[in-house]
C-alpha cells in the first residue's frame, strides 16, 4: 500500500484537531492572546453572557447587591439596542459590560469580514447605551478564528474564555448546577493559605454563567440565580473576592 495513502488520513486528523484545539479550547493562544484566569487565586471573576435579559438580569443585579459582588456582564448587541437602560443600570451598580458579538454566530465558521462587523456592531451598541466603549470581549460558544485577533486589536478588545463552563443553561436540577461548580470550592480551599496563593503557579477562576439566551429574550434563569443565591456566600466564606474583568486583570490581591 502507498504509504501517502496511510499518512495522509492521519495528517488530516491531526490537523483538524488542531485547529479544533485552536479555536474552541479556552486557554489555546494560537488565534490570539485570550485572559484565562484571573491574575490571583484569590480572585473570581463571575461573568454572564447573552444578556441582556429584562426578565432575569435586574434580579441577578440585586442578587449581586446582596452579596456585595461585582460581575461582568457579556452581552449580544441586538439585545443591547433593545435594552440601553439595563446596560446602564448594570454599570451604575458598579459592573461591567463586555462584547459578545451583535448575532451571536459561531465564529469559528465565521469569515474575516463577518467577525469584524459583529464586534463592530456589538461595539456600536454598547458605545451608543454607555457612552463608553467596552474593553472585553466573549466569543460566542468559546470559539474563535484566524481574523479574531486582529478585529479585537482593532477595538482595543481583550479576548475573554474562563476557567469552568458548568452549563447552566441545561442544568436539570440545582443541585446539578452546584455539582458543577465544585471546582471553584476546591481551587479556593487549595490556595487557602498566603503561602499557597502566592506560589502557586494557577490564578484565580473565571467562571462563565448565562443571564440570557442568545435566540430569544426572557430565556428563564431562574436556576442560575438560585444556585448563584447558595453559592454567593459559600465562596465568600471561602476567602474569595469577587470581581470585575478590569479588577480580574488589575493588580493582584496580597
Amino acid at each position: 500500500m502507498d504509504p501517502y495513502l496511510i499518512a495522509a488520513p492521519a495528517a488530516l486528523a491531526a490537523a483538524t484537531g488542531l485547529l479544533a484545539y485552536a479555536g474552541r479550547y479556552p486557554d489555546s493562544k494560537i488565534f490570539g492572546p485570550a485572559i484565562t484566569h484571573t491574575n490571583s487565586p484569590r480572585k473570581l471573576a463571575v461573568t454572564f453572557d447573552d444578556g441582556p435579559n429584562p426578565t432575569m438580569t435586574p434580579k441577578l443585579l440585586d442578587l449581586l447587591d446582596r452579596h456585595k459582588a461585582r460581575a461582568t456582564f457579556f452581552v449580544i448587541g441586538k439585545f443591547a439596542r433593545q435594552h440601553p437602560e439595563l446596560l446602564r443600570e448594570t454599570v451604575a451598580r458598579g459592573h461591567v459590560i463586555g462584547n459578545h458579538t451583535d448575532s451571536h454566530p459561531n465564529l469559528f465558521w465565521s469569515s474575516g469580514s463577518q467577525t469584524r462587523d459583529e464586534l463592530h456592531r456589538c461595539q456600536d451598541a454598547i458605545t451608543s447605551a454607555l457612552n463608553a466603549p467596552p474593553k472585553f470581549f466573549r466569543p460566542p460558544f468559546g470559539w474563535r478564528n484566524p481574523w479574531l485577533a486582529a478585529a479585537a486589536r482593532e477595538l482595543r478588545l481583550k479576548v475573554v474564555t474562563w476557567t469552568l463552563l458548568p452549563g447552566d443553561w441545561r442544568a436539570p436540577t440545582d443541585d446539578w448546577l452546584i455539582d458543577r461548580m465544585q471546582p471553584i470550592s476546591a481551587h479556593a480551599k487549595s490556595g487557602a493559605t498566603q503561602a499557597n496563593a502566592t506560589t502557586s503557579g494557577r490564578g484565580g477562576d473565571i467562571l462563565c454563567l448565562h443571564d440570557g439566551g442568545h435566540r430569544v429574550q426572557n430565556t428563564d434563569r431562574t436556576r442560575t440565580l438560585a444556585v448563584l443565591e447558595q453559592c454567593l456566600p459559600r465562596w465568600r466564606d471561602l476567602g474569595l473576592e469577587f470581581v470585575t474583568m478590569n479588577e480580574a486583570v488589575g493588580t493582584p490581591a496580597l
